[in-house]
C-alpha cells in the first residue's frame, strides 16, 4: 500500500500496537530523542526518584535552561526569582543524578532548546523526537517527526524510552511559487493558521511540500514546522533533501564518514510515495500571500498589514464573533481602525519560532543606519549563544545596539511572562513570536504577531507598518 512518510515513520518506530489500525489506534511507540528543560521536567524527574527508576538512556535526551533564565547583558549564575532559581537547581541535580548532559546557564552552547539542538545535530532525518514543549514540532524542518508531550508522558520516555500514542491523520500543505519581496516563512505560517484556523489541524501530522518550501533554507523551513503547531497540528514533518543534507554536514553530532554516506542513502528513502493519499490536502499560493500581523489573541486571528481592523458584527458564526469582540476588547482595538495607526511601546525579536542568524540579519537589514521611535524599547535575543557569537562576529549585535536596540543573551525571554522579560499591563508589543493569548507575554501585556522584519520596520515607525514601505532595505 502507498504511505506517507509520516506513516513510515511511524510504522519504523512502533513496538507493538495495542488496539486497531488507521487514525486513532493506539501503539507503543520507540521514540529517539529528547530535549528538556528546567520549566516542563521537574515533576517527571521526581516521579522516576520515588519510583526508584533510572532513565533508560541518558545519552538520548539534552537538558537545556532556557525558559526562567534572565536574558540581561551581564549574565551569571545567579536567578533574579527565586521559583526560578529553585527550578535551575533542581534541573541540575536531576541531570547530573540522572546522566543528562546538560547546558545550564553559563555552558557555551546554552540556548533555546529548539535552536540548540538543530545546531548540534542531535537532531537528523527519520528520528521522532518527543518534548516537554509544544514547538517540538520545529524539528520537522530536519525530516524528523516532532512533537509536544506532557509531563507523565516524559517520566514514561524517560523510563522506557516509548510512548502510548495515538496514530494522527495525514494532511498535506503545498506552498507553491515564490514568496514575494518582503513576505517572509513566517507570514506562510501564519497564512496557513489563518485560512484553516487555530484547530482546523488539530488530530492530524502535516507534510509541508510543494516547490515553495523546496525553495526555503532550513532555518524558514524551522520557523513553519515551529507554527504549525499553532493550527492544532500534533506532529510536522517536511521530506529531507539536498539542503537538509547540507545543513546537517558539518553538525559537530551528526554522523561522519562512511556512517554518513550510510544514512544520507537512507535518508533519501524518506519521503511519502507518489501515490499516497492524505485525509487532507491544503495548497496556498506564495505570491498570493502578504505580510501578515496579528491584531487578536489568536494566532488565528491575522490579516494583512495594509488592512483594517475587522468588524465582528459581519460575523456570522456567533462563537467566532464573540471570541473576535473579546480579542478587541482585550487589544483595546475598534473595528475599522487602520493596523497602521495601531502604536507600540515594546520591539521584540527572538523566540524559538524567529532568533536564528537569518532571522537577525533580516531584521538588522531594515534598521541600518536608522534608530528606533521615540518611546519604543526594542530588544534583540539570540536563539542561542552559538547565534549570538555568530551575530557578533557579522557585526549585527552593533547595527541593533546603534539603532537603539538592547542585545541581550539567549534565552526564551520574552516570548513568555516567565522570566524577568515582561510586557506591563496595557503595553503594545511587536512581537516575532509564536502566540499572542492574553497575558502571553505579561499580564495586560498587548502582542502582535509578526516576522523578524516586520517587528523591526515598527519599531522604527513608532507604529504597525508594511516593512516593503523600507524598500531599500529588503
Amino acid at each position: 500500500m502507498p504511505r506517507t512518510l509520516y506513516d513510515k515513520i511511524i510504522d519504523a518506530h512502533t513496538v507493538r500496537k495495542l488496539g486497531g489500525d488507521g487514525p486513532g489506534a493506539e501503539i507503543l511507540l520507540y521514540i529517539d530523542r529528547t530535549v528538556l528543560n528546567e520549566y516542563t521536567s521537574p515533576q517527571a524527574f521526581s516521579g522516576l526518584r520515588e519510583a526508584n527508576r533510572h532513565v533508560w538512556r541518558p545519552q538520548a535526551a539534552l537538558g537545556v535552561v532556557d525558559h526562567v533564565n534572565s536574558t540581561a547583558q551581564t549574565r551569571d549564575a545567579a536567578m533574579p526569582d527565586a521559583g526560578g532559581a529553585e527550578q535551575v537547581a533542581y534541573f541540575d541535580r536531576n541531570c547530573r543524578d540522572f546522566g543528562i548532559e546538560l547546558f545550564d546557564v553559563l555552558h557555551p552552547l546554552q540556548g533555546i532548546e529548539h535552536v540548540v539542538a538543530p545546531e548540534l545535530g542531535f537532531i537528523l532525518p527519520g528520528m521522532i523526537v518527543a518534548a516537554g514543549d509544544s514547538h517540538t514540532t520545529t524539528y520537522g524542518a530536519l525530516g524528523a517527526l516532532g512533537f509536544g508531550i506532557g509531563t507523565s508522558d516524559i517520566e514514561h520516555y524517560l523510563a522506557t524510552q516509548t510512548l502510548r500514542y495515538r496514530r494522527l491523520k495525514t494532511m498535506r500543505v503545498s506552498i507553491n511559487g515564490a514568496l514575494g519581496r518582503g513576505v517572509t516563512a513566517k507570514d506562510a505560517v501564519m497564512s496557513l493558521i489563518r485560512t484553516i484556523g487555530a484547530s482546523g489541524a488539530t488530530g492530524y501530522a502535516i507534510e509541508f511540500a510543494g516547490d515553495g518550501i523546496a525553495a526555503l533554507p532550513i532555518e524558514a523551513r524551522m520557523t513553519i514546522c515551529n507554527m504549525a503547531v499553532e493550527c492544532g497540528a500534533r506532529g510536522v514533518i517536511v521530506a529531507p533533501d539536498q539542503t537538509v543534507f547540507d545543513y546537517l554536514a558539518d553538525k559537530p553530532r551528526a554522523p561522519k564518514g562512511a556512517l554518513w554516506e550510510q544514512a544520507k542513502q537512507h535518508w533519501l528513502t524518506l519521503h511519502s510515495d507518489a501515490d499516497a493519499t492524505f485525509d487532507r490536502e491544503v495548497v496556498l499560493a506564495a505570491n498570493e500571500i502578504e505580510p501578515l500581523v496579528t491584531w487578536g489573541t489568536s494566532p488565528d486571528q491575522a490579516i494583512p498589514v495594509g488592512s483594517t481592523i475587522p468588524d465582528p458584527q459581519r460575523e456570522q458564526d456567533a462563537s467566532r464573533r464573540r471570541d473576535m469582540e473579546r480579542a478587541l476588547g482585550y487589544m483595546g482595538l475598534t473595528p475599522g481602525m487602520a493596523l497602521s495607526d495601531v502604536r507600540i511601546q515594546r520591539a521584540f525579536i527572538g523566540s524559538c519560532t524567529n532568533a536564528r542568524l537569518s532571522d537577525l540579519r533580516e531584521a538588522a537589514a531594515v534598521v541600518r543606519g536608522q534608530r528606533i521611535a521615540d518611546g519604543v524599547r526594542g530588544m534583540v535575543v539570540p536563539g542561542s549563544s552559538s547565534v549570538r557569537r555568530a551575530a557578533e562576529a557579522e557585526g549585527l549585535d552593533k547595527i541593533f545596539m546603534d539603532a537603539g536596540f538592547e542585545w541581550r543573551q539567549s534565552g526564551c525571554s520574552m516570548c513568555l511572562a516567565m522570566n524577568d522579560d515582561v510586557l506591563a499591563p496595557g503595553e503594545r508589543c511587536a512581537s516575532s513570536t509564536n502566540r499572542n493569548f492574553e497575558g502571553r507575554q505579561g499580564a495586560g501585556g498587548r502582542t502582535h504577531l509578526m516576522s523578524p522584519a516586520m517587528v523591526a520596520a515598527a519599531a522604527l515607525a513608532g507604529h504597525l507598518i508594511d516593512v516593503r514601505h523600507f524598500a531599500r532595505k529588503i
